[in-house]
């Protein structure tokens, strides 16, 4: 049966079999690392662990897949739960911007999830499988966020998401080409969630565990449309109740490029510094004021921060940061307190933290952000891609710094060549945090022969995470 153009389009791509090149497949396999060093991270954070577990009290499942932090396995929608909500807990995996924005290693907890169920009913899936699932759900998220927004109408971006997993995860259930053209138009018609949990005065920890639900319930999507295989082939053009209608306020939501493996290529490491990614390269100019200024920051008399139009609108200018998830989403936090340490992590966004350093208000009451055009055109332009931010220091004398302008942030393709030693390091950080030594150097070794990582059954490479 035909459906919609978009619907046909990214049903074909997952269906079909690709062989990605060796370029893609080692920046899917940094990711896969980064992903997972953020997935022990989150294990360290108090509000992140109330939420692990099974969702009903008591519901293990013996032969369960298994999840870093538990001990016991979990069903496939739980396992997808806890592993979407620790990739992306701590805003710390990775990135892609366009007209929306997003984070497409937020499937990897439905994918992983789906791909160990499947191996023990006997269908082996091994990491390298996997990893060519990533790809693709990477490239349906990213590839969407390129001209389709959702933000504008008031939908978050974690229905991208929704939409990625179950697509991906209906071909990893054994779903013909129908059967995932039907979890498509069913995820469609299961709509997007509000951006409220985002946004002043509404911020709640639910935009870390956002996209957990989302992956949990595009697995969830996948598994219903199996049993009858029922879908709605003009779900987005469908005049009165259709998605383009009613979601996108009218306008056709479109795939503006051929599918392949563009976002993996294109993706945006978080690699040194937890910080919302319109703000990454506005931390990193503010350390380097820091190194020469860091002595004379009482004696600043305004701060002055040019940015991109997305910046100004979902991170600038908000009047209370209540709470950690308020903080690490506002552009004129992460340079103060970048400013003030030369560095950021963290743990800088606590509460503790900020009671206890009043320079911090003191600082963001001197900024000013503007706009930069320019900034904003570079970053919808598909050739450069770039999130820039200038930040200027005006001294009660009189005296002016320098504009230090970051164009790029150090997770850009532009600046790859960076990225490696870094992710490295940020990986040892984080499993260091958590696991003992000889725990350490085995995750560690994991990554360095790829040809035996890429062999490796995906339950053994989920059981080394499990103490």
């Amino acid at each position: 049966m035909k459906y919609d153009d978009v619907v046909e389009t990214l049903a074909s791509y997952i269906g079909k079999e690709w062989e990605f090149d060796n370029d893609t497949k080692n920046i899917a396999k940094l990711i896969l690392k980064d992903s997972m060093g953020c997935m022990v991270k989150s294990l360290n954070n108090n509000q992140c662990k109330k939420m692990l577990g099974p969702v009903e009290n008591g519901a293990y499942v013996e032969r369960g897949i298994m999840v870093p932090g538990q001990r016991k396995g979990l069903g496939l929608l739980d396992a997808s739960w806890n592993l979407g909500i620790l990739v992306r807990w701590l805003d710390y995996n990775d990135c892609f911007l366009a007209e929306e924005w997003g984070h497409p290693s937020d499937n990897l907890g439905g994918i992983i999830a789906a791909a160990y169920h499947q191996a023990e009913t006997g269908s082996r899936i091994t990491v390298g499988g996997v990893l060519n699932f990533m790809i693709k759900a990477h490239e349906i998220q990213g590839v969407l966020s390129l001209s389709n927004s959702l933000n504008r109408n008031g939908y978050d971006h974690v229905f991208f998401v929704k939409l990625a997993t179950a697509a991906v995860v209906s071909k990893i259930l054994g779903g013909n080409e129908e059967t995932i053209k039907n979890t498509i138009a069913n995820v469609f018609a299961d709509g997007a969630p509000l951006r409220i949990y985002r946004h002043a005065p509404n911020v709640t920890t639910r935009k870390s565990w956002a996209a957990g639900d989302a992956t949990m319930r595009g697995v969830r999507m996948a598994l219903l449309t199996k049993k009858l295989d029922e879908g709605y082939p003009n779900i987005l053009t469908e005049p009165d109740w259709g998605f383009n209608a009613n979601v996108m306020n009218g306008k056709n939501i479109t795939v503006s490029r051929e599918l392949g493996d563009y976002v993996v290529r294109n993706i945006l490491f978080k690699a040194d510094f937890p910080a919302e990614f319109h703000a990454q390269t506005g931390a990193e100019a503010a350390m380097r004021l820091s190194e020469k200024y860091n002595g004379r920051l009482e004696s600043i008399k305004e701060i002055r921060i040019s940015t991109h139009e997305s910046a100004v609108r979902i991170i600038a200018h908000k009047e209370k940061l209540t709470n950690p998830s308020d903080r690490d989403h506002s552009l004129e936090y992460i340079i103060a307190v970048a400013l003030m340490n030369g560095d950021l992590k963290t743990e800088y966004y606590y509460d503790e933290y900020h009671s206890s350093h009043p320079e911090i208000d003191q600082l963001i009451n001197k900024m000013k952000v503007i706009e930069n055009p320019q900034y904003s055109n570079d970053y919808l332009n598909p050739e450069k891609r770039s999130v820039t931010n200038a930040i200027q220091l005006i001294f009660e004398d009189g005296e002016e710094s320098e504009v230090i302008e970051v164009e790029y942030p150090i997770g850009h393709k532009f600046r790859r060549n960076e990225v490696e030693p870094i992710i490295k390091r940020k990986f040892i950080s984080n499993v260091n945090d958590y696991y003992e030594s000889d725990k350490v150097r085995e995750l560690i070794e994991l990554f360095e022969d790829e040809e035996e990582l890429f062999k490796m059954d995906i339950r053994k490479f989920m059981q080394k995470w499990i103490m």
